[in-house]
């Protein structure tokens, strides 16, 4: 199979549906190894870049690989074969394998990871856990009464004024603007060196997102009639309704827990489940959070979860859900963090036949984890 589709189309198409600006600040998601430019007829989609994966994407022709977890985490000072990590970038490059992750971001979309996890389990009327509240700034602009048509509709399409299942969102409001051309002006109503100058304005303003800010006020310039727009940018501290972390939802039917371990431990195919919970309780409401997620207890507590599922509990956050009778206030399970991050593959590989049909994608069969779990005979 042969593909014109690039490196640089498969980044902007992931940007699109995860942008990078949704990544928490720790994070490296992005183009890790190889060239934006170069052409992909086949590629491979794991949770983790390892060097079982690298052999595989080798042995199977694949020019790039797609992982969720970076390989890359901190900068590196150098490239050579005496560390993990630098190791398996020198072998990349080597290889001539691109390697491109989506973290974060993907964790911080609706329909990411934690709505992947929800629906594996069973979950229906899910939403975030959590929605992210420094997500938003307000765009402020002050246009002739005669362009704000023009203005805002370029404000729309750049994905300006996104506010849940509404789009185009804005307001206005009517006045007067001021100002006196200098002699170098080029002023659109006016004459460079004339008199100061009174227009009929309108302000403009919507909502945008901090990730697509750029993008918009670049859209907005190349709309605005002026040779030096004025624009003003405000922090807006509220929910934004289309990014969060973690996600909650019901089952269809309350259960048992020890149903519901059952279920998660068959799902998610570990037959070890670390949890906190009376066996009997029923669980309705269920919040999940795939990798990582023990330090959002608390917000899933506060939306009425009956369970929490996500990896990397400690063993004193089991503790801090207890009541002073030493009883669970909410079902804690830890699956671990690749079962609960497994589905992320699928996730990453439907998106991709979607997008890149003429591309070749395949699904890792390595079992990336690092972590094994010993079940003593008997």
């Amino acid at each position: 199979m042969t593909s014109s589709t690039t490196i640089q189309a498969i980044a902007n198409a992931f940007e699109r549906w995860a942008p990078i600006g949704l990544a928490e600040s720790y994070d490296n998601p992005g183009l890790q190894v190889g060239h934006a430019d170069r052409s992909v007829s086949k590629g491979l989609v794991a949770l983790d870049m390892t060097p079982q994966v690298l052999d595989e994407a080798v042995s199977s022709g694949c020019h790039l690989v797609v992982t969720h977890h970076p390989l890359i985490f901190t900068p590196l000072k150098t490239i050579t074969a005496n560390s993990y990590v630098s190791n398996l970038a020198l072998r990349l490059a080597e290889s001539g394998i691109a390697l491109y992750s989506a973290h974060t971001n993907l964790d911080s979309v609706r329909g990411g990871v934690s709505f992947a996890l929800a629906a594996q389990l069973g979950l229906t009327n899910v939403d975030f856990l959590m929605h992210k509240d420094d997500a938003l700034v307000k765009l402020v602009t002050f246009v002739p009464t005669a362009s704000s048509e023009s203005v805002r509709g370029a404000l729309t399409d750049a994905g300006a004024g996104q506010i849940g299942q509404y789009s185009g969102c804005s307001f206005e409001s009517r006045g007067t603007g001021h100002f006196t051309p200098a002699t170098e002006a080029k002023p659109a109503v006016g004459s460079a060196g004339g008199p100061p100058e009174q227009v009929d304005e309108v302000r403009l303003e919507t909502e945008v997102a901090k990730w697509n800010l750029a993008t918009v006020i670049s859209a907005m310039k190349d709309a605005h009639p002026y040779e030096e727009v004025p624009y003003d940018i405000y922090p807006v501290r509220q929910p934004y309704k289309n990014a969060g972390l973690g996600a909650i939802g019901t089952l269809e039917e309350p259960v048992g827990l020890e149903a519901f371990l059952t279920t998660v431990s068959q799902t998610l195919e570990n037959s070890a489940l670390r949890y906190t919970g009376d066996l009997d309780q029923m669980i309705r409401r269920v919040a999940v959070c795939g990798g990582s997620g023990s330090k959002f207890v608390g917000a899933a507590q506060a939306a009425g979860a009956d369970a929490y599922i996500t990896a990397d509990i400690s063993y004193h956050t089991f503790f801090n859900v207890l009541n002073t009778d030493g009883i669970p206030e909410i079902a804690l399970i830890d699956p671990g963090h690749y079962e609960s991050e497994r589905i992320t593959e699928v996730l990453m590989l439907d998106f991709l036949k979607t997008e890149f049909p003429d591309v070749e994608w395949l699904r890792t069969t390595t079992r990336t984890a690092p972590v094994k779990t010993f079940n003593a005979p008997g």
